[in-house]
């Protein structure tokens, strides 16, 4: 049987057309480089791990062309996350000139004779394995796992896949994101014990953001964080005001996300202005810019859409997804110039609006795959000079996340201390596990409160590695705030780094000016206790994001400090000592990645 697929050199010019900028008629490099590695080697199951945005769908699609021209394989069955990245496979399919059936059923047994392969959902091969073990018995399948990581989602979605496509000639698995917030093993995807006897995901092919942002296929990340003055009211009555993103218990740092993202304060709507007006600096030089704001639920994001609509003057789309419609919502925007989209998850993953350049992170969703992949929505590269900028809450974890773009990491089944010298490091990890794990559910009784006011202060940038931004953070509509959400909207990573060290040193030389001319707002007196428990506790926090940056443990970075400073450890150290210590690590902190 002959299939309407592209020869193997080659595929149709209108599909690489679709892709980034860069690509031309041409497989980019790295999955020129993996395309080659499949085929030398054929194995049987194969995984490769490469960045959001990275183009995972054209290297799978080229390597099932190379597979039906050599008659390896009969027959494609591609299994997505979702029914919109199930018919996005297939259109993407359609363009590379291998017609694929989205709406293939189970029950339906057999499929037309035009199409040359299926496309699935994970919940869907759960719901009947059998008879899609069935139609891969009939033939010889290639089967491609996207984001082969939700294959664990629910116990009953590894089960289903496993008993699917256990008999596939060929299984390739793809994932941006090769790591779980638990410790079940996916199928099909081979773990190998390291030095520290600890089994990790051992994948075939891995391409990251920091490789991908060199070749210029991604764009570079400018997170803003917001931090700000919260109020609210516990089940107990108790009021409770805080600042958000000091260090606190869990459930106080949860109730205080939710206090900042709920509508009616003014956190939220501060965060939105500033967003929009960040959009319409990069719609200067970048004319169909898009933004998105990620909401936790319904009601949120409609009330957020109806803050941006005020803000900028024009309706956002939005999208929930349990409406039919929202496929074609989401299709539609990508193809306009529209600016705004607002959504509930429906776009965390595998969505492919490439002119999206902006977004908020307004969920209270705080697992690393959630955010990497959120993340990964921003970064896919059209043309040189690109960036994305997203705005997000100044919590812990978050800010952890964001440090950590640029690194890798495997999914591991169990985990042991890692260093003698930290002895903090297994209560470390159970805390991080714990805090990834947990969502802050609506109906948690434990979380039960009342949000009774907001205040957003804009508080630092993360890029590459380092922090930007002044002591005690900036005011909303400020100068200073300007300072950053003006950046261009077209520059080279070297040249936004130089901006930001630039534009730092210009407000920081200009506020030690009005200190020494006496301008200097009158501050109330604070005691001495008082300084000193905010000195540290903003050492504290450097420390932490120096450790997310380089790994470093928390007691040598402090060890490190006291050796370049001089004085005893921080708990004993004046605030002269702390205030030249919180100097020296944020000179580290600015100086350029290596």
């Amino acid at each position: 049987m002959s299939h309407p697929v592209s020869h193997a050199g080659q595929l149709p010019p209108a599909y690489p057309g679709r892709a980034a900028w860069g690509t031309a008629t041409r497989l980019r490099a790295w999955q020129q480089h993996a395309l080659d590695d499949y085929l030398s080697r054929s194995p049987r199951d194969y995984l490769a791990v490469a960045t959001p945005g990275a183009g995972k769908t054209t290297f799978a699609l080229r390597v099932a062309a190379e597979l039906l021209e050599r008659r390896v394989i009969d027959r494609v069955t591609v299994v997505a996350p979702t029914e919109h990245l199930k018919h996005q496979w297939a259109d993407a399919a359609s363009r590379a000139g291998m017609p694929i059936d989205p709406t293939y059923t189970g029950k339906r047994g057999r499929t037309s004779t035009d199409y040359v392969g299926v496309a699935l959902t994970y919940a869907g091969v759960a719901t009947n394995p059998l008879a899609y073990r069935v139609r891969t018995e009939r033939s010889k399948t290639l089967v491609i796992l996207d984001e082969v990581h939700h294959a664990g989602d629910a116990l009953a979605w590894g089960e289903g896949v496993r008993e699917a496509f256990e008999p596939a000639s060929r299984r390739l698995a793809l994932t941006g994101t090769p790591f779980r917030s638990d410790a079940n093993p996916i199928p099909f995807v081979t773990y190998a014990p390291g030095d520290d006897g600890v089994r990790r995901s051992a994948a075939d092919f891995t391409y990251g953001y920091a490789e991908a942002l060199a070749d210029q296929v991604v764009r570079p990340v400018l997170f803003m964080a917001y931090s700000g003055e919260l109020r609210w009211r516990t089940r107990a009555g108790d009021e409770i005001a805080a600042r958000l993103g000091e260090p606190s218990t869990r459930d106080l740092t949860a109730q205080a996300l939710r206090t900042a993202l709920a509508p009616d304060g003014a956190w939220i709507p501060a965060v939105l202005e500033a967003a929009d007006k960040r959009l319409s600096e990069v719609r200067r030089h970048v004319p169909d810019a898009g933004g998105l704001v990620i909401a936790t639920d319904q009601d949120s994001a409609r009330a957020y859409a109806k803050l941006l609509g005020a803000v900028s003057g024009e309706r956002p789309t939005v999208v929930l997804s349990d409406e039919k419609a929202a496929s074609k919502r989401i299709a539609a925007f990508a193809e306009s110039d529209a600016r705004w989209m607002v959504a509930v998850r429906m776009v965390s993953e595998g969505v492919d609006v490439p002119r999206l350049a902006v977004g908020v992170y307004a969920t209270t969703t705080a697992t690393p795959l959630y955010f990497a992949q959120a993340v990964g929505r921003f970064v896919r590269a059209r043309r040189r000079g690109e960036m994305a900028s997203i705005f997000l809450p100044s919590v812990g974890n978050l800010l952890g996340f964001a440090a950590e773009l640029e690194g890798e990491r495997d999914h591991v089944l169990g985990r042991l201390v890692r260093d003698d010298d930290d002895i903090f490091a297994a209560e470390e990890d159970l805390l991080a596990q714990a805090n990834a794990e947990q969502d802050t559910p609506d109906g948690d009784e434990q979380m039960s409160f009342e949000a009774l006011g907001s205040e957003a202060t804009f508080d630092r940038v993360l890029y590459d590695g380092g922090e930007f931004g002044f002591e005690g953070g900036a005011v909303v509509g400020s100068e200073e705030e300007m300072d950053f959400l003006g950046i261009p909207g077209l520059l080279e990573p070297d040249q936004v780094r130089d901006l930001l060290r630039t534009r730092q040193a210009e407000r920081l030389a200009e506020q030690r000016r009005r200190g020494r001319s006496g301008r200097k707002a009158a501050e109330p007196e604070v005691s001495a206790h008082e300084r000193l428990a905010t000195l540290r506790r903003e050492l504290n926090g450097l420390v932490a994001a120096w450790h997310h940056r380089t790994g470093h443990p928390h007691g040598a970075t402090h060890a490190a400090l006291r050796r370049e400073c001089g004085g005893p450890a921080a708990a004993q150290a004046s605030a002269e000592q702390l205030g030249q210590r919180i100097r020296t690590i944020r000179a580290w902190a600015a100086r350029p990645s290596r």
